[in-house]
């Protein structure tokens, strides 16, 4: 990929540019909001990360100028500002996906992928769904066969992850970076007991069960056993 990072953090553009750069992409960078607009729009980027709070253009006026003239390039939000509303804006602004600072490195990889893997000019869709399982990002809300459910914080971003890489196995040590920002194990059994609380809350009373342990390898959603 060959990407633009937007980002007026010195600590955190430089971070993200060589981890992005060590994973085999191109990366470029700009602190200020003026000038990564007019990069944006004087150069091809396969997708922009682009901050919220900017010196001279905030990130919400780039992305939606950017709109405003028909550029497509996937943008992923990057912010402290975290609340549902503020996720509102990010997307209705243009933004294809919203991530809450701090985040885990491994995360924003898999979500920039994700955006690159849709096609041009598709519309982007603040939910996430596996058969009869609907995850909506911006509402916080989970359904399954139209049955609203309710999860905790955790149990939310432990089973957001998953349906993002659904047919995937997910490990333990993913999950640990992904949902608790723990870069090593601390060996608990804290994933076992939020595993086991979460699948009780999906799956049981229904049919089709969706998350598998893989045994020895960590944890699956899929419709097939």
């Amino acid at each position: 990929m060959k990407v633009l990072i937007i980002e007026d953090d010195p600590v955190s553009a430089d971070y993200l540019g060589k981890a992005l750069g060590e994973s085999g992409h191109k990366v470029d960078s700009l602190g200020d909001g003026a000038r990564g607009l007019d990069r944006a729009r004087n150069e091809d980027y396969d997708i922009l990360i682009v901050d919220r709070m900017l010196p001279s253009m905030d990130g919400l006026t780039i992305i939606e100028t950017l709109r405003r003239e028909n550029r497509d390039t996937p943008v992923l939000i990057v912010s402290a500002l975290g609340e549902v509303d503020d996720r509102v804006r990010g997307l209705r602004a243009g933004g294809d996906d919203y991530l809450v600072k701090p985040f885990a490195f491994a995360e924003l990889l898999a979500r920039l992928e994700a955006l690159c893997r849709r096609p041009k000019g598709g519309s982007s869709s603040t939910k996430l769904t596996i058969a009869d399982l609907e995850l909506d990002q911006l509402s916080r809300t989970v359904r399954r066969s139209g049955t609203k459910i309710e999860l905790k914080p955790r149990e939310f971003q432990i089973l957001e992850y998953l349906m993002r890489h659904a047919g995937h196995v997910v490990t333990r040590t993913m999950l640990l970076e992904a949902v608790w920002d723990y870069h090593f194990d601390p060996e608990t059994n804290v994933i076992d007991v939020h595993i086991s609380r979460l699948r009780q809350k999906i799956d049981k009373g229904f049919d089709l069960p969706l998350l598998h342990t893989v045994r020895g390898a960590g944890y699956v959603l899929r419709e097939n056993d």
